[in-house]
């Protein structure tokens, strides 16, 4: 699989490129936006390792032009502590960030688990609950005029086609695999990140707020996940106002 990197710091580079490429991945790279936005559109990468702080044409802006016309997984890294940074990546669409300074061992297991689930060959959300089966067909689920089509990684509302991120997909997977069952931020981080996160709920906060926005900006949509305050999400059939 091929991993395209976007990174003006050499070291790293050259740290990132020796990891990856011991783990069998053929690594491209670029040391600016513009290249590389113009290597993405070349090469079609598997997944896209990005810095946010790049001369020029910074992270945020390379971000925002990816998810323009591709779904291609992006994890950031950002040297930046504050959270509102963070926060702001995912927003834009990023799939996973990491903090410099950061273990290459990590960075390697996070692309691993982002494209495990990019890919659809991870495991399966495990969860006790399983939908209605008039709500199920094979691989499909239907909840009224909203289908989830798991191999082709597709959601429809009303026959028109909601375009979401890795990790958005995932949760909504995640959730209504068990409608009215309430996942804690914990559960969810664990089972769609792929792995013990290092993170805070706020990731989960964040893309499940965009989640929400593409499936609700549907007309006609239904507001299918609610907040359970201070616990956490859950998958529901009935409308919510």
């Amino acid at each position: 699989m091929k991993i395209l990197v976007i990174e003006d710091e050499a070291n790293i580079v050259q740290l990132i490129r020796l990891y990856l490429e011991q783990a069998n991945y053929t690594v491209i790279t670029a040391s600016d936006g513009a290249a590389g936005l113009e290597l993405h559109a070349r090469e079609h990468p598997d997944l896209v390792i990005l810095d946010l702080m790049l001369p020029a044409l910074d992270g945020m802006e390379v971000c925002r032009r990816i998810r323009t016309w591709a779904s291609t997984p992006i994890l950031m890294l950002t040297a930046r502590q504050g959270e509102e940074d963070r926060i702001a990546g995912l927003e834009l669409g990023a799939d996973d960030y990491l903090v410099k300074p950061f273990s290459p061992r990590e960075l390697v297991s996070r692309v691993k688990a982002i494209l495990r689930r990019s890919q659809g060959t991870g495991e399966q959300v495990e969860v006790q609950v399983t939908p209605p089966k008039e709500m199920s067909n094979g691989d499909k689920r239907f909840f009224g005029n909203l289908t989830i089509d798991i191999p082709a990684r597709r959601v429809e509302i009303n026959g028109q086609r909601v375009t979401l991120t890795v990790k958005e997909f995932d949760l909504l997977v995640a959730l209504s695999a068990a409608p009215e069952r309430v996942f804690t931020r914990e559960s969810l981080l664990n089972q769609v990140w792929g792995y013990t996160y290092l993170g805070d709920g706020r990731t989960v906060d964040v893309h499940i707020g965009t989640l929400r926005k593409k499936l609700e900006a549907v007309p006609g949509a239904q507001h299918y996940i609610k907040t359970v305050w201070g616990v956490g999400y859950k998958f529901t059939l009935e409308d919510q106002e």
